[in-house]
């Protein structure tokens, strides 16, 4: 059974959005023990953006993704975020996460009181240069037909 996640970004007046689908659920338990702890995005960057604007997550321009906190928990691939940077507003969910051997970030951003297995919708980043005090998550968007790599830069807090 294929998941498909829609996936949409907003970009100087046009909607860039992808398809994808997960390729594997088996989970890569190295990368994810890695990821264990408490995490800060510590910049945010793309080709281009000074002139395109892009809401992460469906929830605030990447802007205000700088300064966020993450807790990745591993054993159960359980965790939470918060945006705290002033003049952004203020939000923290709970998440679910897991790498899949393909090196794809799978995350879904949960509402309260809702269970994982009942949020159909989440995003799929890849995993790039991790080491015991960093990584990155890319999220890879359609911006006017030319793919374009969204760089979440996360550092261990």
């Amino acid at each position: 059974m294929k998941k498909v996640i829609l996936l949409c970004t907003l970009a100087i007046l046009m909607f860039a959005c992808k398809s994808t689908s997960v390729t594997s659920t088996n989970t890569d338990r190295k990368a994810q023990v890695a990821m264990k702890g408490n995490w800060v995005i510590s910049s945010v960057t793309y080709p281009g953006s000074q002139y395109i604007k892009v809401n992460s997550f469906q929830i605030a321009d990447s802007e205000c993704f700088v300064g966020s906190t993450w807790k990745f928990i591993s054993n159960n691939n359980k965790g939470d975020m918060a945006l705290t940077k002033a003049g952004c507003s203020s939000f923290s969910s709970p998440i679910t996460w897991f790498v899949n051997k393909d090196g794809q970030f799978i995350l879904k951003v949960l509402d309260a009181g809702i269970k994982a297995k009942k949020v159909r919708e989440g995003y799929i980043l890849y995993v790039a240069n991790q080491t015991e005090t960093s990584f990155q998550l890319i999220d890879k968007i359609d911006v006017g037909g030319k793919m374009t790599d969204v760089v979440y830069q996360f550092q261990k807090n």
